[in-house]
């Protein structure tokens, strides 16, 4: 939605470099002046969570757009009262829509990666790999998979071999302090096998 208001924005800033409207300064003025604060009260109450959860950063970026458009508004505003240039409005206009394209894209790649599971941009999955297989008792670590189900909740799963199935518990316990301690990962799935059971497995060729 925000891609498309781009669009929008760009296409109408298009049309009045073209052929610029009749524009009345003051009312202009005034209605942007009352925009401009009703969306900085808006930025300041969704911008605690804008860390947090795409969902609100979405929306915050919507309500910065909108932010950015009044101050537009209002520079072009001052500018055709005292100059009459009356091409301010679309250039604005057009900036407006160009500095909310990259960061539009940015939120859009965050939720793609989200939806496709990818690895969360934070986690380095060989180290983490690594950090296991370094757990007492753990000789090998296979099918391991990292993703993000919602905004800051990862989730991992795994199988873990080790060489004695009595100290399964325990390794058990020592991963999951690990994920959760160095990765902040505490929504976890790790299967124990035994490393006998898995050598003597048999190979499948196709």
């Amino acid at each position: 939605m925000l891609l498309l208001l781009t669009v929008y924005i760009l296409y109408e800033a298009y049309k009045r470099f073209l052929s610029p409207p009749e524009i009345l300064g003051t009312p202009m003025l005034a209605v942007a002046a009352v925009g401009l604060i009703v969306n900085l009260v808006s930025m300041k109450l969704l911008s605690a969570g804008s860390s947090e959860s795409l969902n609100v950063q979405g929306a915050y970026f919507e309500v910065l757009s909108d932010m950015l458009g009044s101050l537009g508004v209002i520079a072009a505003a001052l500018i055709i009262m005292f100059t009459g240039w009356t091409l301010a409005d679309p250039i604005i206009g057009a900036g407006i829509g160009l500095f909310i394209v990259p960061r539009t894209w940015k939120l859009l790649n965050q939720a793609v990666h989200i939806l496709m599971e990818g690895v969360p941009a934070e986690i380095d999955l060989p180290l983490l790999e690594k950090a296991l297989r370094e757990i007492p008792g753990v000789t090998a670590v296979h099918d391991l998979h990292v993703w993000t189900i919602t905004s800051g909740t990862d989730s991992l799963t795994g199988h873990l071999v080790v060489t004695n199935m009595q100290d399964a518990a325990t390794v058990l316990k020592r991963a999951k302090a690990v994920l959760e301690e160095t990765f902040k990962i505490d929504h976890v799935t790790l299967q124990i096998e035994d490393e006998e059971i898995r050598a003597a497995e048999p190979v499948l060729r196709v």
